[in-house]
């Protein structure tokens, strides 16, 4: 591997609900000469996903329940937003203040259940995750490869907190194309020591890597291409398996 290169994705149109991502993410590359190519990863951030697939939801319809007025008083947030969350929540894992960690209905371990408030249109309109966030991502690259002929991967992105660690990354919430953890148990180090535990998140790493171009703020880019990492192939996978099982997951 002689480099790996991360290209973002500029020019993009506000997304909207109906937009077909592939194929606006293959006219803008092509519009900023960096045409996709064979192998490449495209990121993608949920929001984006979410915005094409209709997936906003706006906080003045949204009545909310007893048991969300209950924990946005302890939680300090917006009833509504908080009965947003529950309804895309399959379980509470911890609740702060300010703070609701969930997990979602697809496995996805999170702050507020994914949804997001950060680049939508609108004071009172917040983003839920994409349903199927796996599904979108094989989406968008099958569309790819119709309009370029190029087999890429493709992985749906947000931000995420991590236990003990202050600053968010991005992660991966949807995968297509790639196997999102590369198991290097049983290679051997410089010095001959066999590896037992060593599994490699590529697909979070990458969503890392892609974030340094796309951003969170006003950089108004949610699309990067990363280029030049010789990444492991898979036509099933899921990104749950990012998500450690509960039986050995020390934090709940």
């Amino acid at each position: 591997m002689d480099a790996v290169k991360i290209f973002a994705v500029n020019n993009l149109p506000l997304i909207q609900k109906g937009d077909n991502l592939g194929q606006l993410i293959c006219e803008a590359a092509e519009k900023q000469e960096t045409l996709i190519q064979e192998k490449d990863v495209v990121v993608v951030t949920h929001v984006a996903v979410s915005k094409a697939e209709g997936n906003v939801v706006n906080l003045d319809q949204v009545v909310p329940s007893e048991r969300a007025k209950e924990i946005a008083q302890k939680t300090n947030k917006d009833p509504a937003m908080v009965e947003v969350i529950l309804q895309e929540t399959k379980e509470i894992v911890r609740m702060g203040q300010n703070s609701i960690i969930t997990e979602t209905h697809n496995g996805i371990i999170c702050a507020n259940a994914g949804v997001d408030r950060s680049n939508v249109l609108g004071d009172r309109n917040v983003v839920p995750l994409p349903k199927n966030a796996n599904a979108s991502a094989q989406g968008i690259r099958q569309e790819i490869k119709r309009i370029t002929g190029a087999n890429v991967a493709v992985i749906v992105s947000d931000t995420h907190g991590r236990p003990f660690r202050n600053g968010e990354i991005n992660v991966a919430v949807g995968v297509a194309g790639i196997k999102p953890i590369r198991d290097r148990r049983g290679e051997k180090d410089l010095f001959g020591y066999v590896l037992k535990i060593k599994q490699t998140a590529i697909a979070d790493e990458l969503a890392s890597a892609a974030e340094l171009v796309i951003g969170q703020a006003s950089e108004g880019i949610p699309v990067a291409i990363i280029r030049g990492y010789n990444y492991q192939a898979d036509e099933n996978v899921s990104a749950t398996s990012l998500t450690r099982p509960r039986e050995r997951d020390l934090f709940r």
